[in-house]
């Protein structure tokens, strides 16, 4: 490993950084900067532009852009109106009901859409207004809808785990899928948990208790929603097609939802499509640096470099854990959830792997990691789109969320060490 090149790279990444540059340009330039030191211009350019057009060459990458699509149609398509009604059938009379509507919403809309940054802006839109006016802090209200909106990108389908499955050489999807359920769940149970705890404490007010037919009305009208995500997953895990092929029938789905819900009409149909086509660009590009850079990496070997440094460190896995977790939170401050993922999983998978770690567990491991640098500035997408949404500063929403915060941190050191709670699934369907 050359330092001065390692140093190239480093450096002129964190100064593109700070100079606000877009992070994918900041990627490709710090990769490009790294092998102008190692080869001539030309050799380079056309290097670093082979890498960035064959890390888009992949079928699975197909699924993105669709499940994006999903997304937005679900946004617009009265998706979270019904889901919110549902939810408060469930658990509104509980104390601190809204609250928990809130985090159940959040992973309901999430895992439908695939989108932390969806679920925060359409379930925090509509339930900041109606916990305010049962008396709930705002600060509380849109602290709970941030850190429930991240869930989404652990319980499937998600776009992140088709990243990680590509960026680790080809991890089953299926198995992440299914893998992604108990981390999930867990997650939104202790964020409950908080909410239930500062909600006794704050004596916020319950919902009435919902009759049998308003209930049964709500679950009627939520049904249709719930199922995409039994389509979807069973079709992948039940063989009957690929993650890929599951996305475009999210669309066709969500598509036909929207129009029987009368959401969504066909002037809709043009600023949805463009919508995707500026999120996919930006997903896509985003993929195609990181992959670059991650090239770069390897031709400087500094993986290898990464491992055998974290290696001599100590050769015990919990200590080893304990570091890349840390690293890994770091990172998620600072860095998008895409790149991440796919400049650190060549870094750290052979590492783990090398402990015995499952690359499954590791993934979700990884998205854990992630998704709390989400909540966190400078680069928390959904902090500043809950926070926007709730019409707040960031300062007034840290205090509600440093419990939140804790607890993920805990469920996150829970999955980690207890590896049977993100395998067991898999493993009862066949998948590992």
């Amino acid at each position: 490993m050359n330092l001065i090149e390692v140093l190239i790279l480093v450096t002129s990444f964190l100064v593109f950084l700070s100079l606000r540059v877009p992070i994918a340009y900041a990627i490709g330039l710090a990769a490009l900067f790294t092998l102008l030191s190692a080869m001539p211009f030309l050799p380079s350019v056309t290097t670093l532009a082979q890498r960035m057009a064959t890390s888009l060459d992949s079928f699975t990458l197909s699924a993105i852009p669709f499940f994006i699509l999903a997304g937005q149609i679900m946004n617009r398509g009265g998706i979270a109106v019904r889901l919110i009604n549902f939810a408060k059938a469930i658990v509104g009379p509980l104390p601190g009901g809204l609250a928990f509507v809130n985090i159940i919403s959040c992973m309901l809309f999430g895992a439908i859409s695939g989108s932390a940054v969806a679920a925060a802006s359409a379930i925090g839109g509509f339930m900041n207004p109606m916990m305010e006016k049962d008396g709930y802090d705002k600060s509380f209200s849109a602290a709970v809808n941030i850190t429930s909106a991240t869930t989404g990108l652990i319980i499937p389908p998600s776009n992140v785990l088709i990243v990680y499955s590509l960026a680790s050489g080809g991890v089953s999807i299926a198995a992440l899928f299914i893998a992604g359920y108990v981390p999930g769940l867990l997650i939104g149970f202790a964020l409950m948990v908080v909410a239930l705890i500062y909600s006794i404490i704050k004596k916020y007010p319950t919902d009435k208790v919902v009759g049998f037919r308003e209930f049964f009305r709500r679950f009627i009208a939520a049904f249709p929603s719930l199922m995409l995500l039994v389509v979807v997953i069973g079709g992948i895990v039940a063989g009957i097609f690929t993650a890929t092929e599951a996305s475009a029938i999210a669309v066709i789905y969500t598509l036909i939802l929207g129009f029987a819900y009368k959401e969504i009409s066909m002037k809709d149909i043009s600023p949805i499509l463009l919508e995707t086509i500026k999120t996919s660009a930006i997903v896509l590009l985003l993929i195609a640096t990181s992959i670059a850079m991650s090239w770069v990496m390897s031709y400087e070997n500094i993986p290898q470099e990464i491992s055998n440094t974290l290696l001599s460190i100590s050769d015990n896995p919990i200590v080893i854990l304990i570091i890349i977790n840390l690293i890994l939170l770091f990172v998620g401050v600072f860095m998008d959830m895409t790149p991440a993922v796919l400049i650190f999983t060549p870094i750290f998978l052979p590492i783990v792997t090398s402990l015995g770690m499952d690359p499954i567990h590791f993934g979700i491991v990884m998205i854990m990691n992630l998704c709390i640098g989400l909540c966190t500035p400078p680069v928390g997408s959904v902090l500043f789109v809950g926070c926007s949404v709730a019409g707040l500063k960031i300062q007034q929403v840290v205090k509600p969320l440093l419990p939140l915060f804790l607890v993920m941190i805990v469920v996150l050191l829970i999955i980690t060490y207890f590896p049977e709670l993100t395998l067991w699934l898999p493993r009862q369907f066949g998948l590992i």
